[in-house]
């Protein structure tokens, strides 16, 4: 019988290049597997520990421009493929970017819609 999934927030699968930055190492140029509004996965680093702080940035590139989204989190579980990492801080403007990202790409956006109005953040923390 397989493990329980508790997690309810829609995770969506969305490949792109994101970064992170912990107090003693950085990550540059990962791919992503997978992101909800809460969390990203990223495949392939296996020295992290669960408790880790870290700031996030998800480079999204377009055809003529690029955009960052930014944010900070926590690594919250880690496996033989990579790591999970929670967000418990993003900007406002960051969010919303977040938002269509997980609404483009999820089967259904309709079953995600009430949850964008519980996620909304307050106040920001990136400087420019």
């Amino acid at each position: 019988m397989g493990r329980k999934e508790r997690r309810r927030d829609v995770r969506v699968a969305f490949k792109t290049t994101v970064s992170l930055h912990f107090k003693d190492g950085e990550y540059a140029h990962c791919e992503t597997k997978d992101l909800s509004l809460k969390g990203i996965f990223i495949p392939g680093i296996g020295d992290r520990d669960p408790g880790e702080k870290c700031h996030i940035t998800v480079l999204l590139s377009g055809v003529s421009s690029e955009l960052k989204i930014r944010m900070k989190g926590e690594v919250v579980r880690k496996t033989d493929e990579g790591i999970g990492v929670y967000f418990n801080e993003i900007d406002v403007d960051s969010f919303f970017h977040l938002k269509n990202i997980v609404y483009y790409n999820v089967d259904d956006p309709d079953q995600i819609a009430a949850l964008f109005l519980e996620r909304v953040p307050e106040g920001s923390y990136v400087d420019d």
